[in-house]
């Protein structure tokens, strides 16, 4: 363990003087790149210096322990005990520190939603996770795009897609896909009785250009009108967008942007994703495909979180837990589950010593 903080603040050192060197600051490209990396580094850097500190104090105090003096002796161990708490507690934030990152975490995200069972209300509900979410995000600083937006007959949305930009977008909201479901009265409700409905969240980590080495000759893309309930922008243009890989017969399209150029974007993304899919290993393949399929059908039964109004309660299933501070979480505080479900990846990586 050690090691690998020594290797990581020579790396940082070595970042340190790449900051201060004319070539890359008169790159921008680069100069940002190696800043992001050194400003990711300096914890682990920090920590480092800590852990070298409380290691010499250690063995001061270890030493001190043999003076001939019983008063000196008693001090020492004293405070040899509270070093080797001290020890203890940083011994086990150094092995969450070292655990490896997602090396997608530090992506935008594309996030969809979509209303599952329970009819407008469902729409309804669709509408308040959007908000909640556009919420969290002005919290922690980052930006929204949305992409395409399908508006309930009652409110609330069918299908909203939108993007996230931000620093580790990806990290935090990874966890968001999956079936989320709602107790409460409906507002169309006459009778006053709660209803249980569910809405459907997908979070797709955005692929960049340079992720994937993609000749554009072997590129073919058709422009198509789209299909379906839109808004105004759809079926009057052909602004969707099919691209396909001729290499390997891999097919992406969109029609769900307000533009060709952001069809083509989004068309793209996807194309990386599936591409960088086909390349990866098997394993790595099997983890794509489950990430794909946390959303299942929409239906109540297999939501990952509920929504209780009447008790102002939000159970996460994956991970048991249970807050009673739902008016909270609607308003964008979604920290507490964030924080739950990453401490769990987490420990679920050091139990099988990832």
């Amino acid at each position: 363990m050690i090691d690998q903080l020594e290797a990581i603040f020579h790396r940082f050192k070595n970042l340190e003087e790449q900051l201060s060197d004319p070539e890359i600051i008169t790159d921008p490209d680069r100069f940002t790149k190696v800043n992001k990396e050194y400003g990711k580094l300096r914890p682990v850097a920090d920590t480092y210096l800590q852990y070298q500190d409380l290691t010499d104090n250690l063995a001061t105090a270890e030493a001190m322990r043999k003076d001939p003096d019983p008063e000196m002796r008693e001090m020492a161990q004293l405070e040899y005990e509270e070093l080797r708490e001290a020890k203890t507690e940083l011994d086990e934030r150094v092995k969450v520190m070292l655990i490896p990152k997602d090396p997608e975490d530090e992506r935008d995200i594309i996030m969809e939603i979509r209303s599952g069972t329970g009819g407008d209300e469902a729409a309804i509900f669709a509408g308040d996770l959007f908000d909640m979410y556009k919420r969290y995000v002005d919290t922690q600083g980052w930006k929204v795009e949305v992409i395409d937006e399908n508006e309930g007959t009652a409110g609330g949305y069918s299908k909203v897609v939108f993007e996230v930009h931000g620093d580790d977008v990806y990290s935090s909201l990874k966890f968001e896909s999956g079936v989320h479901r709602v107790q409460r009265v409906p507002k169309t409700e006459s009778q006053g009785r709660v209803h249980t409905s569910a809405a459907t969240v997908a979070v797709l980590a955005k692929m960049e250009e340079e992720d994937i080495n993609i000749n554009k000759a072997d590129l073919k893309i058709d422009t198509f009108r789209a299909s379906g309930a839109g808004g105004q922008h759809v079926n009057k243009t052909e602004s969707a967008i099919r691209i396909t890989h001729l290499p390997t017969g891999i097919v992406s399209e969109s029609q769900d942007g307000r533009s060709q150029h952001k069809n083509k974007e989004i068309a793209m993304a996807q194309l990386y994703r599936r591409i960088k899919d086909a390349q990866d290993s098997a394993a790595a393949s099997e983890l794509a495909s489950a990430r794909k399929s946390l959303v299942g059908s929409g239906d109540r039964s297999e939501k990952i979180r509920t929504y209780n109004y009447p008790q102002n309660r939000v159970t996460d299933h994956r991970i048991n837990l249970t807050l009673h501070s739902l008016d909270k979480i609607v308003a964008g505080n979604l920290e507490p589950i964030i924080e739950g479900l990453q401490v769990a990846e987490n420990a679920e990586k050091m139990k099988e010593g990832i």
